[in-house]
């Protein structure tokens, strides 16, 4: 739900916490924000990439991508990534939430998508890689990136995550159904479980330095969620673990938007994904499986990347975290010996991913990818509202109902005013951050109120992770011509 209303009038201003707590912004914090200073806080991670309709081997789904990030935490603990497969067909997108620090969510972002491409790679172009890192020739590009200018690489893991990377390869090379690669969600499917197998297995074999041991310990002990879609010519595969999610913004004949869910939430509002732990646990475990909306009482989301502390034993990672004593100060590393409540047949939390397909049809316009800091502010429906309107520029209002006629004034001053709110011309170009901009700063009748959104914005780093999360908004807006039918 939103963080509170802010644009009320008189002294009582304020803004709600997540945990429900209310802050007086007039008495107690007084921040106010010239709309130069929120725009470029909103706009400073912003990011726009127009696709080529046709890259050399054919026509592409996707048209161009925007994309925007705003940290509550510091540093962000959220990840983004965003690539063209070069040996196989289509795009993936990610998002990536991470907990305990941003540690897993960096190594998950730089690595997922190779593993994902590399398993839908031929037989042949597998071959070609390996025959390159035997010779030590350039190897082909995998992927073609598209970073931001404020993302960053773990460069004294680079080869160690190419290594792993490899072995993988020459895995899929003695395999004997591998031929001409994988399909998008036996790829997706493999490449979840692959990497998560790998970070935990870093974590727990020597490495050449303290750096790299160190760094292999953080990702694994930290987490993450993560969702990932492929795009394409042949429809959206998402694969999704944790309580990020992917919408597809549709547009209906007559002209309207409408919101299509293509991943699940897992956490405990997911009554089907609760009930699925519970049966991997006996059945005196039932009521502390779950308990509090959390995995143990501990973790919201139940499926995830890292994480060993709802994977491992009890004895490994003791053991674990005993190796590092000698010379790495535990808390430096955000490491805290600690084993949650009731920890008694792990494992509790697994990667396994969800994985949907969707075809295209002529009427889906883009996807939204976001991670759990958007949704906790806007519904589906609301935010491919949001960014329909943004596209096409019109606001369609719906007539006024009979019951709307009945109203008195002040009610149908009410109703003028959200009309009016609606209407109103977007400020952004990117429509991730005319995404953010209104999780953020919407009022009480769907209007951008300035006062809350500066509010929000500045915010404290100490204070500002109490009242929201940070929020990775990607959109991806699709090629529908290729679905359309053609006539000659």
């Amino acid at each position: 739900s939103r963080s509170g209303q802010l644009c009320s009038s008189g002294e009582q201003q304020g803004i709600r916490s997540q945990g429900g707590r209310r802050l007086s912004t007039r008495q107690d914090l007084d921040f106010h924000l010239s709309q130069v200073q929120i725009n470029s806080i909103l706009r400073s991670n912003e990011q726009t990439v127009s696709v080529p309709e046709f890259d050399g081997r054919g026509l592409n789904a996707v048209r161009k991508f925007e994309s925007n990030q705003l940290a509550a935490n510091t540093p962000n603990e959220d990840r983004r990534s965003a690539a063209t497969c070069l040996q196989s067909k289509g795009m993936l997108f990610g998002v990536f939430d991470g907990h305990g620090g941003w540690a897993c969510a960096q190594a998950v972002s730089e690595r997922l998508l190779y593993y994902i491409a590399v398993a839908m790679m031929s037989k042949q172009s597998l071959e070609e890689l390996e025959r390159c890192m035997e010779h030590g020739r350039p190897v082909p590009p995998i992927l073609q990136w598209y970073k931001h200018s404020a993302d960053f690489n773990y460069r004294e893991s680079a080869s160690l995550y190419i290594d792993h990377l490899r072995v993988f390869w020459q895995e899929l090379l003695d395999s004997e159904e591998h031929a001409e690669g994988m399909s998008p969600p036996e790829a997706l499917d493999r490449a979840f479980k692959r990497l998560d197998a790998d970070i935990s297995l870093e974590a727990q074999v020597p490495l050449s330095n303290d750096l790299m041991k160190s760094t292999a310990i953080q990702v694994a002990f930290a987490g993450c969620t993560a969702c990932v879609a492929h795009v394409g010519t042949d429809g959206i595969h998402v694969a999704n673990a944790g309580d990020c999610r992917v919408v597809l913004g549709v547009q209906e004949e007559d002209g309207s938007w409408s919101a299509l869910p293509l991943s699940q939430d897992h956490n405990s509002q997911n009554k089907a994904e609760v009930e699925r732990i519970k049966a991997q646990h006996p059945r005196s475990e039932r009521k502390t499986v779950v308990t509090d909306d959390r995995l143990l009482g501990v973790l919201m989301p139940l499926r995830g990347f890292g994480d060993v502390r709802f994977k491992w034993s009890h004895e490994l990672q003791q053991s674990i975290l005993a190796s590092l004593e000698s010379g790495v100060d535990l808390d430096s590393l955000n490491l805290y010996q600690y084993t949650p409540p009731n920890y008694l047949t792990p494992p509790y939390l697994d990667v396994a991913p969800e994985i949907t397909y969707h075809k295209l049809r002529p009427q889906d316009r883009f996807l939204i990818l976001g991670t759990d800091g958007l949704w906790d502010e806007l519904g589906n429906e609301e935010a491919v509202q949001l960014i329909g309107e943004h596209l096409s520029g019109i606001h369609l209002q719906a007539p006024v109902s009979p019951s709307e006629r009945q109203l008195n004034l002040g009610q149908m001053h009410e109703l003028l005013l959200k009309r009016q709110a609606r209407a109103s011309p977007a400020l952004d170009t990117n429509a991730a951050t005319h995404l953010i901009r209104h999780a953020l700063g919407t009022g009480e009748y769907g209007e951008l109120c300035q006062e809350r959104l500066s509010t929000m914005l500045a915010l404290p780093e100490d204070l500002a992770r109490m009242y929201r999360d940070d929020v990775t908004a990607t959109v991806v807006y699709l090629n529908s011509d290729l679905v359309r039918p053609h006539h000659s």
